[in-house]
């Protein structure tokens, strides 16, 4: 096995152990993330229908907004280990309270959307203390060499996330199980078996891992967000692509409820919605490791990354066109997935990609906004909007709602182009602010750009 690992992924000597204990950790944490990710919103839409959804999703949104705020404040005051550790044992706890709450027959739809919220914090916050610690345990020429080698794993996980869901069934064609879906319950005591096993793992494994210490700091939550919204609306090309963000995760957030709400109108049946999204899930995943590994870095490389930002604008707005016209599943289908597919490789490499360009010092307040804040500012803006429309079309009588929310998706994706457009006239002018000069050196930060 070493010596594979050695020739595969020049893991060299002494650093087996920890890259093994790493890569488990990610991919556990990858595999329940999907589980509870494909089950919950699954089975909140088979017993609730797709509208809670939106409640969901503006419950999520202000989630997101408070963790990504609190994470900002504790990362840098904790040891790093300590950290990880005790979030895993926090999940855990969480998850078994939920598996309480389901024993005392609650509502299902109220246990599905609890595991969904989960899901959502499985995929914010775990990732974002584990790959600091990554940082921390490496040197920066270890970091380059062997993150990307960690980091294939969740795709690995994905896989084997989506592969647990597809189980069931296969096991029921055959006689070897009574059920053809992985069911709540499961997945509730799933994620709290991984979930001590990691606490455990971390608690030995990583027992003995020397880093850095850190200072303890006072900053106020004030403090924590004002450097990097001042550079946010202070750099031009940063606040347009700001809005422009948020403008796209509102037609997100819409055209996969469209989605949810034609898929469950086509496949009646719990167990046939919750496999056809499993494998709607698994074709993207797949799709999305090869757009990422063979066309991501060569799209951008040919076509200038300022321009790579309006692809996701114009694909939600075609997106939203072509269900208009063509409200079918095949349609509502391939509309989504290529949307989800430019989002996971190439919208979320240019991102990245961009956020190179920010000083290492400011990088993290910067890509908060970014990453974080702006997209669920989008989530709750489509959630409420989304609601109302539909809610109102019901007491109206009004059948076709989704003419409305897909033509309020449309001009969402309009502004969002026409931003794009506003923050490519500012994007050479941009570069010479002086919030992106960087303290260590004045270099050309274009040099440091690679794909």
């Amino acid at each position: 096995m070493k010596a594979f690992l050695a020739k595969s992924f020049d893991v060299r000597e002494g650093e087996f152990r920890i890259v093994l204990i790493l890569s488990l950790l990610l991919l556990g944490n990858t595999v329940a993330r999907q589980m509870t990710g494909i089950v919950g919103i699954s089975d909140l839409i088979n017993t609730a229908g797709p509208t809670p959804t939106l409640i969901v999703n503006a419950i999520n949104a202000v989630m997101i907004f408070i963790t990504a705020l609190l994470a900002s404040l504790i990362i840098d005051r904790f040891h790093r280990v300590e950290l990880l550790k005790w979030t895993a044992f926090g999940f855990a706890m969480v998850f078994v309270i939920t598996n309480v709450v389901s024993l005392l027959n609650a509502s299902k739809q109220v246990v599905a959307a609890i595991v969904y919220l989960m899901s959502q914090q499985q995929w914010l916050l775990f990732p974002m203390f584990f790959w600091v610690l990554a940082n921390d345990i490496f040197e920066v020429v270890q970091a380059k060499r062997l993150i990307p080698v960690i980091g294939s794993w969740s795709f690995v996980g994905k896989m084997l996330g989506i592969g647990i869901t597809l189980l069931p069934a296969l096991l029921f064609e055959f006689g070897w199980l009574t059920t053809n879906e992985l069911t709540l319950d499961m997945v509730i005591r799933l994620n709290i078996l991984f979930y001590l096993l990691a606490f455990l793992v971390i608690s030995v494994g990583l027992r003995k891992i020397q880093i850095r210490d850190l200072g303890q700091g006072d900053e106020t939550v004030q403090e924590s967000l004002s450097e990097g919204w001042d550079f946010v609306r202070q750099v031009n090309s940063y606040r347009l692509l700001l809005l422009a963000i948020a403008a796209v995760a509102v037609c997100d957030v819409i055209i996969e409820y469209r989605f949810f709400v034609v898929a469950k109108e086509t496949l009646t049946d719990p167990a046939g919605y919750k496999n056809f999204y499993s494998l709607y899930l698994l074709v993207a995943a797949i799709a999305s490791f090869a757009i990422q590994g063979f066309a991501t870095g060569r799209l951008i490389q040919r076509i200038q990354l300022k321009n790579t930002f309006l692809i996701q604008p114009f694909l939600a707005l075609a997106s939203s066109l072509a269900m208009i016209l063509s409200p079918g599943m095949v349609s509502t289908t391939i509309s989504s997935w290529m949307l989800k597919l430019s989002r996971n490789t190439i919208d979320e490499a240019t991102r990245k990609a961009y956020q190179g360009f920010v000083p290492e010092e400011r990088r993290g307040r910067v890509a908060l906004f970014t990453d974080n804040f702006a997209p669920a500012v989008g989530m709750l803006i489509a959630s409420v909007l989304g609601f109302l429309i539909v809610s109102i079309s019901e007491q109206l009588g009004f059948v076709s709602s989704f003419y409305i929310y897909l033509g309020v998706t449309a001009l969402f994706a309009g502004l969002a182009v026409w931003f794009i457009m506003k923050m490519r006239a500012s994007y050479d002018d941009s570069l010479f602010n002086w919030r992106l000069k960087r303290r260590k050196r004045g270099s050309d930060v274009l040099k440091d750009l690679k794909f």
